[in-house]
């Protein structure tokens, strides 16, 4: 498989783009670039700023996002092909404000949308912005529901557990 077919499969599965047609997914298709991880690798981590402008959506591979909770190491999320990361940053948020690390599980290839890229096509092509933002709100509030459905999850747990401990 091609560079440009990888990019363009990933993008089709993706709910970034679920409201594009496709000559706007093969616009968008235009100003990504792809980067491999090996197994292991670091994608994104706290306080770094390599890719502090940068949408990540995974392509391949097995990446996992964590986070340090009470000073334990707490998986967040196993990505599949089409998951986004780096929303904070590529929403204008600072390196400050990300706590999540990234990682590669296993050989990985990531597809990269650079913010300032992706800002130009509001002069060329406005309704591809609109339409991805309401993508990466879509992601997010997925996200969101999914967290609160742990959440109550454990309550409901710790709850029916009641005075065993």
């Amino acid at each position: 498989m091609t560079t440009d077919d990888l990019i363009l499969q990933t993008l089709y599965n993706s709910t970034l783009t679920e409201e594009l047609r496709d000559a706007e997914i093969e616009a968008l298709a235009n100003i990504i670039t792809v980067r491999d991880y090996k197994a292991g690798e670091f994608i994104l981590q706290p306080g770094a700023s390599s890719l502090k402008d940068t949408l990540l959506i995974l392509a391949s591979g097995d990446v996992e996002a964590t986070a340090i909770t009470g000073g334990e190491k707490m998986t967040l999320h196993m990505l599949k092909p089409g998951d986004l990361a780096g929303i904070i940053g590529f929403v204008g948020g600072s390196a400050t404000q990300i706590s999540a690390t990234v990682v590669a599980k296993s050989d990985s290839r990531v597809l990269l949308l650079d913010r300032k890229r992706f800002e130009g096509l509001l002069n060329t092509n406005p309704a591809i912005v609109y339409y991805v933002m309401r993508g990466v709100v879509r992601h997010v509030h997925g996200i969101v529901r999914r967290m609160n459905m742990q959440s109550v999850e454990m309550s409901n747990y710790i709850f029916q557990q009641g005075g065993r401990y």
